[in-house]
């Protein structure tokens, strides 16, 4: 090979590296994140600009700024304090994350199976208003950000299975007829 090819393949080696490290960056800092807005106390959802973030990373330190608050366009001028708590619990603010942990260990309040793993993409996670006549669930994504802790603190977890037929119960009740659970111990052929 000729030193041209040499440089070719190094410069698009070194090109890849600064992809992936972009890339790396975003992901890390996209998505939505609850913070305690430092103006009015109160649990409000933001988002960090990911692009700047990676950019800004790949200078060497990361520069963190809003893309998005629950509070604008009315204070979009705010000086971002907020960034202090991002910059304090990177992961712990994600939403993600806070729905996660409060899923940990949990059973379906209606079957009553473990909610094992979740599923962000497909089976998004749900929950049920125990308050509610009717067992109204709700999917996790749903729910504003900003009022996600008021909705974990009220409602319980249910598994995918479950909120599924929930919400065709309520959108199709002609077409569900509700059985008794068979108790086989009554089976008289035993």
């Amino acid at each position: 090979m000729t030193l041209g090819t040499y440089v070719i393949i190094a410069l698009v080696v070194g090109v890849a590296a600064l992809v992936g490290w972009f890339l790396r960056g975003y992901l890390k800092q996209r998505g939505d994140r609850l913070i305690t807005c430092p103006e009015t106390l109160t649990n409000e959802a933001v988002r960090v600009d990911a692009g700047h973030a990676a950019v800004s990373g790949l200078m060497g330190h990361t520069e963190l700024k809003l893309s998005n608050c629950s509070r604008w366009p009315e204070r979009q001028g705010c000086g971002q304090e907020c960034l202090t708590q991002i910059k304090s619990a990177p992961d712990g603010c994600m939403i993600r994350t806070i729905v996660a942990k409060w899923y940990a260990g949990k059973t379906c309040a209606i079957c009553g199976r473990p909610v094992g793993e979740l599923e962000w993409m497909e089976h998004v996670p749900a929950m049920l208003d125990p308050r509610s006549a009717d067992r109204t669930t709700v999917a996790w994504d749903a729910v504003p950000p900003e009022r996600i802790l008021d909705v974990l603190a009220t409602h319980e977890p249910i598994c995918w299975n479950c909120h599924v037929v929930e919400v065709f119960r309520h959108q199709r009740p002609d077409l569900v007829i509700d059985r008794p659970a068979f108790d086989d111990s009554a089976d008289p052929r035993r």
